[in-house]
């Protein structure tokens, strides 16, 4: 059986604010398997335990560029939010969301391939980025982008650096603008319910089913709560269904249709989403230190 560190229970109630001791129990269920735990406690838990499930702690920048109804949203990382605040990877990662829009590129390395310069640091912005690699001391990395280039019109909104979002729509732009804020706020996955991913609503009627089993009721009266919790799961994520941030007697679909604006599509991204910060174990590691002077004493 795997050994549970100090490190993974702390990952772990990072993730789900949940109790240390359940944290501990759930990862000793799970034979140390972090998905699994952070489900066990979901059924065991409720919603509490996916209050910071969304929670990222990679550093970096979301940025947008629109010209006319061409733009991009790009983020960049970096390893600490002081880099965050400095003014040359800012301007980095302003020219790399412009770059994106303007030539269309395939990748991430097609990017890095295109021309800039920047300080002193050039002919292409891979040449800018690792040059600042050099001067800032720290790495930084294109990570995703997104470019629009159709016959709708773009509205962006970005929260501070960490959050932003770009929409597609056709229509007022104050209300698209809402829209964009809306879904920082929000972070819906999908238009409609309909759009949703299968996986995620597998997975939610998954959890949905064990934490039913618990109740001990009967079976027929079990699926009915399983498919009530996945219907309001689908409402919960889907952007036309969510009650409008700044209107709680509207949905964001009523709103839009008050405002006679239709939008086709959002892109979100979160600085850091998805990736796994490494979390050291401090004790074990004071401990390998002083194992080795005594073998070097």
């Amino acid at each position: 059986m795997a050994a549970i560190t100090a490190g993974m229970v702390a990952e772990l109630r990072a993730k789900t604010d949940a109790p240390m001791m359940e944290c501990k129990k759930a990862l000793t269920e799970a034979e140390g398997d972090m998905a699994k735990a952070e489900e066990l406690l979901r059924v065991k838990l409720g919603s509490k335990a996916g209050k910071a499930s969304s929670r990222v702690t990679a550093e970096g920048v979301v940025t947008s560029f629109i010209s006319g109804n061409t733009g991009a949203l790009l983020e960049v990382n970096c390893e600490t939010d002081f880099v965050t605040k400095n003014d040359s990877f800012l301007a980095l990662a302003q020219a790399a969301a412009k770059l994106v829009a303007e030539h269309n590129p395939a990748s991430i390395e097609a990017l890095g391939a295109l021309p800039y310069a920047q300080e002193s640091f050039g002919p292409t912005l891979e040449d800018v980025r690792k040059g600042l690699i050099g001067k800032i001391g720290e790495n930084m990395s294109f990570r995703r982008f997104k470019r629009f280039d159709g016959a709708h019109k773009l509205a962006a909104y970005l929260h501070g650096t960490r959050i932003g979002v770009l929409v597609e729509f056709d229509g007022d732009e104050t209300a698209a603008k809402d829209v964009a804020m809306h879904v920082a706020a929000m972070k819906p996955v999908a238009l409609t319910s309909a759009d949703v991913p299968a996986d995620l609503i597998e997975k939610e009627r998954s959890v949905a089913a064990a934490k039913a089993a618990e109740s001990g009721k009967p079976a027929d009266i079990t699926t009915k709560m399983v498919e009530g919790s996945v219907q309001k799961f689908l409402k919960e994520v889907s952007l036309f269904n969510q009650t409008f941030v700044k209107n709680d007697k509207q949905t964001v679909e009523q709103m839009l249709k008050a405002a006679n604006t239709n939008v086709a599509s959002f892109t979100l991204y979160v600085v850091g989403e998805g990736i796994e910060k490494k979390v050291d174990d401090f004790a074990a590691e004071v401990a390998a230190q002083v194992a080795a002077a005594k073998q070097s004493a």
